[in-house]
């Protein structure tokens, strides 16, 4: 069964998932602004019960205490990078997520080698301004979840990741800063997803939001640039970001999977309803409305056709390789007649669901570890 165009606002704000004058009438976020104040509406719970009930959780625990490393001494800062050459070699790795032939007949056709670097370096720059704001992101829900999972376990184990999400804004900070002169403001689609997580009083919530669906996007984004940029310092950058990254995905899957477990179909359709909007939202800021403004480009002229590129479609899709297993691990796809199954059925998304799950995957990306042959 199709969502309906009233169900579909309600949970989108849009009624047909690919309205571009809808996703166009979100205005950019201010370039200017310092800071950004979100209501915060939870209980802090502490837990008197010491007892260590959850041994995956505490596996995870202990996986994080051993894994910790130092950004400014274990990454090799002194690397020169050249951003033009270096987004140049990586375009013909087919890193650029675009089908130039695509936009015949707008002004893009007109572009020549000078131009697609240019749009290179720019998206290069937005896409890791995107990672670090999404960090701060996680930075803030992990301490959220600090206080509010009423487990005395996951509340070890999210204080780990507090370091950890600090450490990655660091990072992405320290090589826009340094490396690439600079970066963008906050995605309004990404704000928005932000803005939603953290507003919301309930911890799995937090979790479903940021633990599963953000990180998880943010693991195979990580995972597709670290395959294809031959740059060392970004290079070896994501890896040590990626094995963090796991263990926090891991930590959402196997917290949530308890907890999901004994919810009602009603309380199951609010969570899968939330998926379905935060996949929406993520998929809409991957449209890089900043960057083709900022080349002088109308989005209302290009936006339609890169939502239609097919080689952005691969790439796109690519990135809920995490998210979609971990719904289903998660019991979320097929509950309420397998209503989020659809949905992301009509995202094209769907063929997914039987790869491997954080939950069980996420040691093979431990320092010292071969990557997974997928990434």
């Amino acid at each position: 069964m199709s969502i309906t165009e009233k169900e579909s606002q309600e949970i989108i704000g849009r009624a047909e998932l690919n309205d571009i004058e809808a996703i166009l009438a979100i205005p950019t976020c201010d370039p200017n602004e310092v800071q950004h104040v979100v209501k915060d509406n939870a209980d802090a719970i502490f837990s008197w019960d010491y007892s260590l009930s959850r041994p995956a959780l505490r596996r995870l625990y202990e996986k994080a205490k051993v894994g910790q490393w130092n950004a400014t001494t274990d990454l090799p800062w002194d690397t020169d990078v050249d951003v033009e050459a270096q987004v140049s070699a990586d375009l013909a790795a087919a890193v650029s997520g675009l089908t130039a032939s695509h936009y015949d007949g707008t002004p893009v056709e007109k572009w020549g080698d000078k131009e697609w670097t240019e749009f290179a370096v720019l998206q290069r720059k937005w896409s890791l301004s995107q990672f670090m704001h999404g960090e701060q992101g996680a930075l803030l829900c992990t301490a959220k979840i600090t206080e509010t999972v009423p487990w005395y376990d996951a509340k070890l184990y999210a204080s780990t990741q507090v370091v950890d999400e600090a450490r990655h804004v660091e990072v992405f900070a320290r090589y826009l800063d340094e490396k690439l002169g600079g970066g963008f403001q906050i995605n309004a689609h990404l704000r928005m997803l932000l803005d939603d997580i953290i507003n919301d009083s309930r911890w799995d919530m937090t979790y479903l939001g940021m633990q599963v669906m953000v990180e998880g996007l943010a693991l195979a984004a990580f995972g597709n640039l670290y395959q294809f940029t031959s740059e060392p310092l970004l290079k070896q950058l994501l890896r040590y970001v990626m094995s963090d990254e796991a263990r926090h995905v891991a930590f959402g899957v196997l917290s949530l999977q308890e907890a999901y477990s004994e919810m009602s179909d009603k309380e199951i359709k609010d969570r899968q309803e939330f998926a379905y909007e935060a996949s929406v939202r993520m998929r809409d800021r991957f449209m890089s409305q900043e960057v083709w403004e900022r080349m002088g480009i109308n989005t209302r002229d290009i936006v339609p056709l890169v939502l239609n590129d097919p080689t952005r479609e691969v790439f796109q899709q690519m990135l809920f390789s995490k998210i979609v297993p971990n719904c289903k691990k998660l019991g979320l796809l097929d509950r309420n007649d397998s209503w989020l199954r659809k949905r992301y059925e009509e995202m094209g998304v769907i063929q997914f669901e039987n790869m491997e799950d954080t939950g069980e995957e996420y040691t093979k990306f431990a320092l010292g570890e071969e990557m997974p042959a997928s990434h």
